[in-house]
């Protein structure tokens, strides 16, 4: 059954070539079909201009049309369709390392397909003889040998590799990403060429690269795609604090996997696809002020500190890179609290049900479990607190206060310093069961703190 989106698309091809233009859809969506998997999204490249495509559709929106690129906008089943169509075209350089500083519009489809990253992106495809054949073979055009390193696995740029990534520096990161999303290979000349400009990398906007680590992250095969930034030199460029990881000994009595790279490869190993941006990130930024901790005590390894320094070299990274506030609380929340599950079952009860406040509390559950299966592999701590958290309903963990200021206030007290203290000790009464009214916690706090 055909999506929405595929649809869409192919009512704008069947548009654009009963006006006489050459399209096809292009890129990813054609590589996904191939490969037998649902494209997210459909794109179309056609001969037409701009401002044909403009004058074709009504609903159209030029958000690159200095680069021939449109989106048409349509509804089906009350759903709105958005599909990036774009003109034939071939680009001058690259000065800036990202986008062409001019392009000139073709007729040709092939001249349009050489100028593109990857051979399995370059290929095109006809929906009409698709319509017609069933066959998606037939119904391709590859002028790249897309077909082949598809079907040989291989991720290889076109052309001239030494171009590619000379044009577009993101290219390199892309590269890793679909290698290790398809488990397929990048091809030699390919991958020395990413070595070569890997400490050019830099010249990609934070954003950029934050948003293509974020997607090898989730797609669920991160530890592949780390590995393969680590072998192209990519790593020590863009996560130079990951980088620091390897070689860093662990204690074998806690961590008989191996040293911090190792134990954090395993976590990435353990990220499902469609995992939360925050907890893989928590998940990759976990140890990562265990480098600068590191000591070899006369008893063990130890890393005093660790979480405290992962802390602050986690808040450096998320602010290079970029992250929104909201998501880089959470990350540092990770990070923060990842160590105090090994005292989950020594808590007081009002200490525990504080613990369950924390924002996404089940996303510190996941990387307590990942943990625990990347090293010693006890999960005891967890299944304890995984099993409280259930049983514990949300009135419990934070339950209206029995005690105000307001109650302090009319009781006689000042609000001061002890404010906070007094509240405290009756909250915690109140999470413990020890108080059930605000008679009881009034007492309490009277006993304690006399006015």
């Amino acid at each position: 059954m055909k999506s929405r989106a595929q649809l869409a698309a192919e009512a704008i091809v069947e548009k654009l070539r009963a006006e006489g233009h050459d399209a096809y859809f292009a890129g990813g969506c054609v590589r996904d079909m191939l490969l037998d998997r649902v494209p997210e999204d459909f794109d179309v490249a056609t001969s037409a201009r701009p401002d044909v495509v403009l004058d074709l559709f009504p609903r159209t929106f030029a958000v690159g049309a200095h680069f021939g690129v449109l989106l048409v906008a349509d509804e089906i089943d009350g759903e709105e369709i958005v599909t990036e169509v774009a003109t034939f075209r071939s680009d001058g350089a690259y000065s800036d390392g990202r986008r062409p500083d001019e392009v000139r519009f073709s007729d040709s489809a092939e001249e349009d397909v050489i100028r593109r990253d990857f051979t399995i992106n370059g290929m095109l495809l006809d929906p009409q003889i698709l319509k017609e054949t069933g066959n998606l073979p037939e119904a391709t055009l590859d002028f790249v040998g897309g077909r082949d390193d598809l079907a040989a696995g291989v991720v290889r740029a076109i052309g001239n590799a030494e171009k590619r990534f000379a044009e577009d520096k993101l290219r390199m990161l892309r590269a890793v990403r679909f290698a290790a999303r398809f488990g397929f290979v990048i091809e030699p000349v390919t991958e020395a060429a990413i070595r070569t400009h890997a400490e050019s990398i830099g010249q990609v906007s934070c954003e950029r690269i934050r948003d293509e680590l974020t997607r090898m992250l989730t797609e669920g095969h991160a530890r592949r795609a780390f590995e393969l930034l680590d072998q192209t030199g990519l790593l020590k460029q863009v996560l130079p604090e990951i980088d620091r990881l390897h070689g860093v000994e662990q204690p074998p009595q806690y961590h008989p996997e191996g040293d911090v790279w190792i134990h954090t490869l395993l976590l990435l190993e353990k990220l499902t696809e469609g995992a939360s941006p925050t907890l893989a990130w928590g998940a990759l930024l976990h140890d990562v002020g265990k480098p600068a901790t590191f000591e070899r005590a006369p008893d063990r390894i130890r890393f005093n500190g660790h979480v405290e320094v992962g802390v602050r070299i986690a808040a450096e990274i998320c602010r290079r890179l970029r992250f929104s506030n909201e998501e880089t609380a959470q990350i540092l929340a990770l990070v923060e609290n990842h160590m105090r599950f090994g005292d989950v079952e020594r808590m007081k009860e009002s200490t525990l049900k504080r613990f369950f406040r924390l924002s996404r509390f089940p996303e510190h559950l996941e990387l307590h479990r990942m943990d625990c299966l990347s090293s010693h592999g006890d999960l005891t701590l967890y299944d304890y607190a995984r099993q409280r958290f259930a049983a514990t309903p949300e009135e419990a963990v934070k339950p209206k206060l029995l005690v105000t200021g307001e109650d302090l206030i009319a009781a006689g007290y000042k609000p001061g310093p002890e404010f906070k203290q007094m509240l405290t000790a009756a909250e915690d009464a109140q999470l413990e069961g020890r108080i059930q009214t605000k008679a009881q916690g009034l007492a309490l706090v009277r006993r304690n703190f006399p006015v």
